[in-house]
């Protein structure tokens, strides 16, 4: 390729200033990036905390979740006994039978001090090998502030809002980048990293990443939206039904299946909005098979007696539930027992509702079982998390986190670089000239507002601010511009 023939970008600073929509995009930028920087750079880091769990869990505890193979495994009812005696006043929520022949049993509880506590015990002596807390350690806390920033409801709100600016931020950031004069290819697709203008080195080390990483930073906005708070409650209500025939005669509690994600993740995005059946007390109904499900009798338990913990896991394991799955224990007289596997390749997952009594499998939800949207959003999460083809996937996930920070840091140097010398001044792209014609903006307010209502509202109130106050205002338009 010969240099000489290669066509060096003008700076947005010199574009003419006649250039009123250029501006205008390029001040929306500005602003999504003032709101949404600092949030990206924690999703960020949280987000590669977490997207190396697994490697993160077994460097860390060991010692809880191997042990030494052996031929001979307790019953799972006298594993939780070992439990039960080594934390009397505890409450026994979740197993999880051992996922391979070295690794412990996992039974989460409650303390009567309101604990969390994943006790690790060795399947082959019932020796409690240790415990977990599981609302404080270095994951689950990276969680946390990845979904809801440790303030509640109100962090869930502001990460959906941020994210969602993230998306403005995303399509501001690739019309800036669109060549507007002739191609070009320094500086649009090859950074000029050697150039001696600093301007130039960290406007090219910020556009250029920002490209070739659009689709994949637009790809995790996208498949993180589903589990927030308020647009993704509304999106799983609409998208997540089932048809109501697999349970129609069912009782069914007002409880919705996705409560049980509230120590982690337990049941599949797709199944949140499923309300949990109800047990029959013995003497009522004797459940039969449901959705071509086969009778307790069927599945080797014995109809009419309450089902035991081993014959639960072992009715999973018949029923095909991949290694890895939880059974979630009933809660009071009509609970059930709830069987979910949430395996990296979500076509494995499993959700198995079982009556606690006569062990009859009241709901049986599968990836068959899914409509389009749901199957979408399950298979980009497990992509996501980095967890669907292996490490490959984390590596893939660990690029996008990077190139966000490295948006953020680039982001922060060319405000820097170009901000007004007078203190106190922010420095934002000045307004056009003249008036804009406001048609595209509006129509880009319009579907994003349709879509997500929560930065569509946002979006109004930025550019009613900015066009009826920060631009008129001398005070506050001295500040801003």
């Amino acid at each position: 390729m010969n240099p000489s023939n290669l066509v060096v970008r003008q700076s947005p600073a010199a574009l003419s200033p006649g250039n009123r929509f250029y501006r205008t995009v390029w001040r929306w930028h500005f602003y999504a990036g003032l709101f949404v920087i600092a949030f990206m750079v924690i999703l960020a880091a949280t987000g590669i905390v977490y997207l190396f769990k697994p490697q993160l869990d077994a460097a860390m505890y060991n010692n809880l979740m191997f042990v030494q193979p052996d031929l001979v495994t307790l019953p799972y009812v006298e594993q939780v006994q070992s439990v039960e005696s080594a934390y009397p006043a505890a409450v026994i929520n979740q197993v999880t039978p051992p996922a391979a022949a070295n690794r412990s049993t996992e039974v989460l509880v409650t303390t009567a001090n309101e604990r969390n506590l994943m006790v690790f015990v060795d399947p082959h002596s019932g020796e409690i090998l240790g415990d977990r807390d599981e609302d404080n350690n270095l994951q689950a806390i990276a969680r946390k502030i990845h979904g809801e920033l440790l303030i509640g409801k109100l962090g869930d709100y502001l990460v959906e809002l941020a994210a969602c600016w993230g998306l403005v931020l995303l399509i501001t950031g690739l019309y800036l980048w669109w060549p507007r004069q002739k191609l070009a290819v320094l500086g649009t697709f090859i950074p000029r990293l050697w150039s001696q203008n600093k301007r130039i080195f960290w406007r090219d080390l910020h556009a250029v990443p920002g490209f070739y990483g659009v689709l994949l930073i637009g790809f995790l906005i996208l498949t993180g939206l589903p589990w927030t708070g308020f647009w993704g409650d509304t999106f799983a209500q609409v998208s997540s039904q089932f048809p109501v025939q697999m349970w129609d005669d069912i009782p069914q509690s007002a409880v919705l299946t996705g409560s049980l994600n509230q120590r982690g993740q337990v049941v599949p995005w797709a199944v949140e909005q499923l309300p949990i059946p109800q047990s029959a007390p013995l003497g009522q109904t004797d459940h039969s098979g449901h959705h071509g499900e086969s009778t307790p009798a069927q599945m080797g338990l014995a109809s009419g007696t309450p089902v035991s913990l081993d014959a639960v896991i072992a009715l999973a394991q018949a029923k095909g539930a991949p290694p890895g799955f939880n059974v979630t224990l009933p809660a009071g007289e009509t609970g059930v027992f709830t069987i979910s596997a949430f395996p990296p390749d979500p076509t494995q997952e499993v959700t198995l509702h079982v009556d606690q009594y006569s062990g009859a499998v009241l709901a049986d939800v599968r990836w068959q079982d899914y409509g389009l949207v749901p199957k979408a959003v399950e298979m980009g999460t497990a992509i996501h998390m980095g967890r669907y083809f292996g490490f490959a996937n984390q590596l893939l996930m660990l690029v996008a986190a990077l190139i966000v920070m490295l948006l953020a840091i680039t982001g922060v140097v060319m405000w820097w670089q170009r901000r007004p010398q007078s203190a106190g001044l922010i420095g934002a792209p000045a307004m056009p000239a003249y008036v804009q014609n406001w048609r595209i903006p509006l129509a880009i307010v319009a579907v994003l507002g349709l879509v997500f209502p929560l930065v569509g509202l946002s979006l109004v109130i930025v550019l009613l601010l900015d066009y009826v106050l920060l631009s008129r205002i001398p005070a506050l338009r001295r500040v801003f511009n």
